[in-house]
C-alpha cells in the first residue's frame, strides 16, 4: 500500500474525530482569540506608530518589515504544526490549543518595551506641541478635543448646544422649603427645572438632566447661580407641573431662579463644529463662569 493510499484511509477518522470535536474547537478558539485580543489591541495605535515612522526613517522601515515577516513565519509554522500534529492522531483540540499558546507567546510584546515606547511618544507628542506653537505660520484653528468631544455628545445634546448659542442663556430654578422655617434651615426640593428639553426639541425628554451633566462633564456649559436679567424668562418654567408639584409638595415652598449658560470653550466648539460661519454673527451673550 502506498503512502497516499495510506493517508487517504487515515483522513475519515481525522476528519471524523474533527467533526466530534467542533463545540470544543469552538471554545478552544475562543479562548486563543481572548488571550490574543489584549496583544491587538494593545499593539494598534502602536503599529500606526511604527508605520509613520516607517515612512520617514529607512531604518524604521527594515525594522517593521523584519517585524511582520517574523510574525507571519510564527503563524505559518504554528499552522504546519496543527496539520501535522492532527495527521498523526492528536486530537483536534489539544493540536489546536498548544498552537494559540505558541502564537500568543511569541506576539506578547516585552512589558517593558511597551512602556519605554509609550513613554517615547508622549515625549515626542510634547516636543512636537511645542514646536507647532512656536510656528507662527501654522494654520491650526480647531481645538484638538473638538474630535473627540463630537464622540462623545449625544444627538439631543447637540440640539441643546444649538438652544443654549442660538437662544442664549436659560432660565433654571430650584424648589426650596420656605416660610419662618425656611429662613433660619432651608432644604431642597427639586433642583435645576428648565424647559429646555421642550424647547431644544430633544427626542428624550426624561434625559435631560443626564444631557445636561454631560455637557458640563465636557466643560461647555456651567450653571450660573445667577438669574436673567429678564424676570418673564421663568414665568413658564415656574408653571411647568414639575415645580407646581414640588412647591405643593410643603407648606411654605419658594423658587430659586437660576440660570444655564455655554462656557466660552462651549461657543467656540459650537460656532466650529455646529453652525456656519454665516450663523456665528449676532449671537446672544453668555457669562464668564465664576471662578470658585
Amino acid at each position: 500500500m502506498s503512502d497516499r493510499e495510506s493517508r487517504d484511509e487515515r483522513a475519515p477518522a481525522v476528519w471524523e474525530g474533527a467533526a466530534d470535536a467542533l463545540p470544543g474547537v469552538a471554545r478552544i478558539a475562543g479562548t486563543a482569540w481572548l488571550r490574543s485580543a489584549s496583544w491587538v489591541a494593545g499593539s494598534g495605535a502602536r503599529s500606526a506608530r511604527n508605520l509613520a515612522r516607517a515612512m520617514t526613517d529607512p531604518r524604521a522601515a527594515g525594522d517593521l518589515v523584519r517585524g511582520v515577516a517574523s510574525d507571519l513565519a510564527e503563524a505559518t509554522k504554528a499552522i504546519s504544526n496543527v496539520a501535522t500534529a492532527i495527521s498523526s492522531g492528536v486530537p483536534v483540540p489539544v493540536a489546536l490549543f498548544e498552537a494559540s499558546v505558541t502564537i500568543t507567546s511569541a506576539m506578547a510584546p516585552d512589558e517593558r518595551e511597551v512602556r519605554e515606547d509609550s513613554e517615547k511618544s508622549l515625549r515626542e507628542r510634547g516636543e512636537d506641541l511645542l514646536r507647532r506653537s512656536r510656528d507662527v505660520w501654522s494654520d491650526d484653528e480647531a481645538h484638538p478635543a473638538y474630535g473627540r468631544i463630537l464622540d462623545e455628545v449625544a444627538p439631543d445634546e447637540a440640539r441643546i448646544l444649538l438652544l443654549l448659542l442660538r437662544g442664549g442663556p436659560q432660565p433654571s430654578v430650584d424648589v426650596r422649603t420656605g416660610g419662618p422655617v425656611g429662613m433660619v434651615s432651608s432644604s431642597l426640593l427639586s433642583a435645576g427645572l428648565t424647559m429646555i428639553g421642550p424647547r431644544a426639541g430633544v427626542r428624550y425628554l426624561d434625559e435631560v438632566p443626564a444631557y445636561l451633566n454631560n455637557l458640563f462633564r465636557l466643560g461647555l456649559i456651567w450653571f450660573s447661580r445667577e438669574q436673567l436679567e429678564d424676570p418673564l424668562e421663568y414665568q413658564v418654567v415656574e408653571a411647568q407641573p414639575d415645580v407646581l408639584e414640588a412647591m405643593h409638595s410643603v407648606r411654605f415652598a419658594k423658587v430659586v431662579r437660576r440660570s444655564i449658560h455655554l462656557t466660552p470653550f462651549g461657543i467656540d466648539f459650537c460656532k466650529t463644529c455646529l453652525v456656519d460661519d454665516d450663523e456665528t454673527h449676532d449671537l446672544p451673550e453668555h457669562e464668564t463662569p465664576d471662578p470658585e
